[in-house]
């Protein structure tokens, strides 16, 4: 499955777009989860900071209806030195103003206060239960007010009102505040907005009331969130570029086990071609022993009468005549170490390098070898070979090994004929650029129903084939440069073997 991927470029692109896609989103979620951990942090330390500072508000609150009791309407000159001080020292206190409940008398504070103004504090002061009244500034934008009776009983004859700044309140210096896309917003406690936009980001948001008791008002902070935030420019082109040099990386590795797969497949197919032939080659010679039992005894016999023909000249003396008879007894016993050599090689398990050759000689072995059996089973072998070499670059024995299956295989498909009828032809010749030679017979030739499946590992007719011999010779062909086919030309089966000859194989090799 992994060899099938790499052979098909578009998948692997759509994978790598699949990484890159995967890549984006991964990087997307750390970024958004990065800025809601970061908001979090400033947040709680924003609300922390903003909680002690109305804690504060409470302490000016108290000690200004202190000195305005104190003053006893006589004078407020101490009170709005106070209040001036306060407001010096923190800006986001930026109006105080004490309000006799009596509407004739003179207003204190730091700065003029209108008619309705006024009369809304002493509508609070007088409404008081003691708790401090927040409420939004009647003129003001951005800002609220506290408002507290003084004193602090029914016997109030003031209302005290801090004016305060809410952007001041929750102001900080932190470079998180200042960022594109932070907003911070304040509102009281019944969720009238104070300051900020009336809407936050739905993405990302804070929420919490002030840890004041007198001022309980709901700090709220949020981000809004882009593309640019999720997939900021340089990372982004950092992490995509570091997956597609990893997935470069993985596709070496993976090519590299293919190819070094590849090559232990190869070597194991070709050790398994090796046992077969060899294999092939020992059951082949176990169906030739009759033939060449046969064939052995003729030179064996020869040897045997003549041998006790010489002992006979010997006893006569007769010298002349005795040296004939042995040269023919070296001359048959040659005859025979030669037909037990072909055997010997024939069954050795072979393991030689490729080397030009005479391929006539190689089809002459194989006469040799499948002579005998084809007269036994009354078949005609007709070896047609050229008078001048023809000269391949191949294994000899592999070749051999070919040109054997091809005509054990037509004279298996000729085993129901008898008598002359039955013949399978054996022929080679040169035309100028391959050798080609052709095993054909006149049985009933190759039903339609297996041709296509001619040449692959077991597919047999046979009972007791094996379905390698094909299959195994089409292999031995083309590790040698050439091709094997099945030609239609008449009655019975034609098998033809192309192969280069030397001299086109060295004018490749330039």
């Amino acid at each position: 499955m992994t060899r099938s991927i790499l052979a098909r470029p578009s998948s692997l692109i759509v994978v790598w777009c699949l990484l890159l896609l995967a890549a984006a989103g991964v990087l997307a979620a750390w970024q958004y989860r990065a800025l809601s951990n970061e908001l979090a942090q400033e947040s709680f330390v924003l609300h922390r900071l903003a909680s002690q500072r109305a804690d504060q508000h409470d302490a000016h609150m108290t000690a200004l209806s202190a000195i305005a009791t104190a003053s006893d309407g006589r004078s407020f000159d101490l009170f709005i030195d106070v209040a001036s001080t306060i407001a010096r020292f923190y800006p986001r206190i930026d109006e105080v103003q004490l309000v006799p409940l009596d509407a004739q008398a003179e207003i204190a504070g730091t700065a003029p206060l209108d008619t309705a103004a006024a009369e809304l504090v002493r509508a609070a002061a007088r409404a008081s239960d003691g708790r401090i009244a927040l409420l939004r500034h009647p003129t003001r934008p951005g800002h609220y007010v506290m408002i507290k009776r003084s004193p602090n009983s029914a016997a109030a004859r003031y209302g005290l009102m801090l004016g305060i700044d809410a952007g001041k309140l929750i102001s900080d210096e932190a470079p998180f505040w200042t960022r594109p896309g932070v907003i911070t917003r304040l509102s009281l406690p019944d969720r009238q907005l104070v300051v900020g936009p009336p809407t936050m980001p739905a993405a990302i948001g804070f929420s919490r009331p002030l840890g004041s008791a007198s001022q309980p008002l709901i700090l709220e902070t949020g981000v809004e969130i882009g593309i640019a935030d999720l997939l900021p420019p340089f990372q982004t082109l950092v992490t995509l570029l570091a997956v597609s040099l990893a997935y470069i990386a993985v596709l070496g590795i993976l090519h590299q086990r293919v190819r070094t797969r590849a090559a232990v497949e190869q070597a194991r197919l070709s050790a398994l071609e090796s046992r077969l032939a060899h294999a092939s080659r020992v059951n082949a010679l176990g169906e030739m022993a009759s033939g060449m039992a046969h064939e052995l005894t003729q030179p064996l016999t020869a040897i045997l009468a003549q041998t006790q023909a010489g002992r006979r000249l010997a006893s006569k003396g007769d010298v002349a005549a005795l040296a004939a008879v042995l040269d023919d007894t070296v001359t048959q016993a040659k005859r025979a170490s030669g037909i037990l050599e072909r055997f010997r090689n024939w069954s050795r398990p072979q393991n030689t390098p490729a080397s030009a050759f005479d391929l006539r000689s190689a089809l002459t072995n194989v006469q040799t070898l499948l002579g005998p059996e084809a007269a036994t089973r009354s078949i005609r072998l007709d070896v047609r070979l050229p008078e001048k070499p023809v000269v391949i670059v191949a294994d000899p024995v592999e070749m051999e090994q070919v040109a054997f299956n091809l005509v054990r295989n037509a004279m298996e498909a000729l085993e129901a004929e008898r008598g002359d009828a039955a013949q399978v032809t054996m022929s080679l010749k040169d035309d100028g650029t391959h050798a080609v030679f052709e095993i054909s017979d006149n049985g009933p030739g190759v039903a339609e129903a297996v041709r296509n499946k001619l040449f692959t590992p077991f597919a047999t007719t046979r009972t007791d084939g094996t379905g390698l011999g094909l299959a195994l010779s089409q292999r031995l062909v083309e590790r040698a440069g050439g091709e094997i086919t099945l030609i239609n030309t008449g009655p019975g089966a034609t098998f033809r073997v192309v192969l280069p000859r030397r001299e086109q194989i060295a004018e490749a090799a330039q």
